[in-house]
């Protein structure tokens, strides 16, 4: 691969038949990302949690859409197969909108991020989209104008996006700014402060709460009318009982922070390499709340979608 004549020429974006079928029926249907299936969790674990994940939106009413690039396309949607291949591949490519036309270009298989899973997603006319965090604002920033392409696409990009807020290898203020002057708004479920991924409360307050999923549908059916772009984030909170253990949680991101500065760590290496850190440190359990947040935001993203089905039907 790498050469121009590997470059795939077919359909560029093909949507599964069950993801098709519900949204020219006007049923709800939720956009999830890859990345943390081939690069956020470990083998076994990762097509466990992915299953769990497609599982919960189905309970909770709604269509699955996990989104990949595969065999020269961007599926929105995977068959169980497809799924399992994009768990146990060791080339898949972490694929951020940037990288999305030569991923598919060159036949690669990839992993899709918050920006490139936001894009595919709204592309289709998928409504909601679930993850476990957003990428933000690096710390040390100012030196290395290191920051997520999430932010600047979900400016561009009119979904709702339900997370828990951006991990605290982050700076988490910093994040903020940038989303307030993206024009992007935020949204606490039910709580007034903006989530720290790991932990419940990042120490920054939001100006909007919202306590029901109708009110979110009820903000984007206003936005819509009024024509406003850009997507809305909504930040949910992992329960407190089921959050890291703060202190736990400071020793270990303290130990991380300075090891990727001894070792030259930097650029889009980050936050694999922290998480990696937190999940050894930690004795996995980061893994287990990883794994709550994202279960939990995929229960609230299908009910937020049904929600915003019945005011589209109406």
């Amino acid at each position: 691969m790498g050469h121009y004549g590997d470059l795939v020429t077919s359909q560029p974006l093909v949507v599964h038949p069950d993801v098709a079928a519900a949204l020219a029926q006007g049923r709800p249907v939720v956009a999830l990302e890859s990345t943390i299936v081939a690069h956020g969790l470990p083998r076994p674990e990762n097509l466990r949690v992915a299953r769990a994940v497609e599982a919960t939106v189905r309970e909770r009413g709604a269509v699955p859409a996990t989104i990949a690039v595969l065999d020269g396309a961007v599926r929105v949607g995977l068959g169980d197969d497809q799924l399992e291949e994009i768990a146990a591949r060791d080339d898949v490519v972490k694929v951020s909108l940037r990288d999305l036309g030569t991923v598919v270009a060159r036949g690669l298989p990839g992993a899709t991020t918050v920006a490139a899973t936001s894009h595919a997603a709204a592309r289709v006319g998928i409504r909601v989209f679930a993850t476990g965090g957003l990428g933000g604002v690096h710390r040390e920033a100012r030196d290395s104008w290191d920051e997520s392409a999430d932010l600047a696409t979900l400016a561009q990009e009119s979904i709702v996006v339900v997370c828990s807020g951006v991990k605290s290898i982050l700076d988490v203020r910093a994040t903020l700014e940038r989303l307030e002057s993206l024009n992007v708004p935020v949204l606490g479920f039910g709580t007034d402060q903006f989530p720290g991924f790991y932990l419940s409360d990042s120490g920054a307050t939001l100006e909007w709460r919202v306590d029901t999923p109708e009110e979110v549908a009820a903000i984007l059916a206003a936005r819509d009318a009024l024509g406003t772009t850009g997507s809305i984030v909504v930040a949910h909170p992992i329960p407190e009982h089921d959050q890291m253990d703060p202190d736990l949680h400071d020793r270990v991101l303290d130990e991380g922070l300075q090891l990727a500065r001894q070792k030259g760590v930097h650029g889009k290496a980050v936050t694999p390499f922290l998480l990696d850190h937190f999940h050894r440190a930690s004795g996995g359990r980061s893994l287990e709340v990883n794994t709550a947040i994202i279960l939990n935001n995929s229960a609230l993203a299908a009910e937020i979608a049904v929600q915003v089905a019945r005011i589209d039907a109406a």
